[in-house]
């Protein structure tokens, strides 16, 4: 390595020689973990209120591969003219290689899961504050898939968390980095990302302990918690993407996203007293607006 031209490196992380155990990828496997975590956290969360927690697992089995169809559609659309554009077209299928866009999942899959609550007579305002915290417990867990796959990483640095690519994968990024010696290290976005969404977890719940919001709206909480991380993380990565008025698509998603929260946040609240927020008492487990069913 040439030190005129990169400092020392003295730390770093490796990246996995390897992302797959057995017949199994480990992409899906992590993504497949997120989801069993997330209705986990939501089970417990309904139980908590009073309700059946199989209720949850029921809007799961729709929500999920919803989710799932829904972020594959968006990354394909988002990123067609870098990545499929001129590809055969069963690529478009091959999930297990990367590229699932979490702003499609998230619109399909909460989308599938209000109707699927609406249809079965379950009081739709608690059951998404009781499902919303799990989606960035997912997230988080889900993104190691893209360390196993060295993918979403973000520009050079010479920080000692950088993270390694391997020279055959570094086709997704501009060529004036595909050189291992000059650029030996990354930013490890998903690492970025995953910390950034368990602690947005921690701190739903929190929020949603403490009452302040009215009873539905913890998911702007989440929307904004999760724009404003993605905002700035896509100013970090440096993967092929599809641009809009010279930004990247996913800049504008966020930003979406980001005031999609801010107007939950300020909508005007009903003057009926069931859709205000709960006064929690820090000691207490149960609210009496927690257990409200329709």
């Amino acid at each position: 390595m040439d030190r005129d031209s990169v400092e020392f490196v003295i730390a770093a992380i490796p990246s996995p020689s390897f992302n797959t155990l057995g017949p199994f990828n480990i992409y899906g496997m992590l993504i497949a973990l997120g989801a069993f975590s997330a209705v986990w956290l939501g089970q417990k969360r309904w139980a908590e209120r009073g309700n059946d927690p199989e209720d949850i697992a029921t809007i799961a089995m729709w929500s999920i591969p919803a989710g799932v169809i829904g972020a594959r559609l968006y990354h394909v659309i988002t990123d067609w003219s870098s990545r499929f554009s001129g590809e055969p077209i069963v690529d478009i299928f091959k999930i297990w290689e990367g590229g699932l866009g979490i702003p499609g999942g998230m619109f399909a899959g909460i989308l599938t899961g209000l109707a699927v609550a609406k249809s079965r007579g379950i009081d739709v305002k608690n059951v998404l504050d009781a499902v919303v915290p799990g989606l960035p417990l997912a997230q988080a867990i889900g993104r190691w898939g893209n360390w196993f796959n060295q993918e979403v990483f973000g520009r050079p640095t010479d920080v000692p968390w950088g993270l390694e690519i391997d020279a055959d994968h570094r086709n997704q990024i501009p060529a004036e980095f595909a050189d291992v010696e000059q650029f030996p290290t990354f930013h490890p976005t998903f690492l970025y990302e995953s910390l950034w969404n368990f602690a947005l977890c921690g701190f739903l719940l929190w929020l949603d302990r403490k009452g302040w919001l009215p009873r539905g709206r913890l998911i702007a909480g989440y929307l904004l918690g999760y724009g404003i991380a993605r905002l700035w993380l896509e100013t970090v990565r440096i993967d092929n993407a599809t641009e809009l008025a010279g930004l990247r698509v996913n800049i504008w998603t966020s930003l979406a996203l980001i005031v999609g929260g801010l107007v939950i946040v300020l909508w005007p609240r009903s003057k009926d007293s069931d859709d205000r927020g709960a006064v929690h008492d820090d000691d207490a487990d149960v609210t009496e607006a927690d257990t409200v069913t329709s």
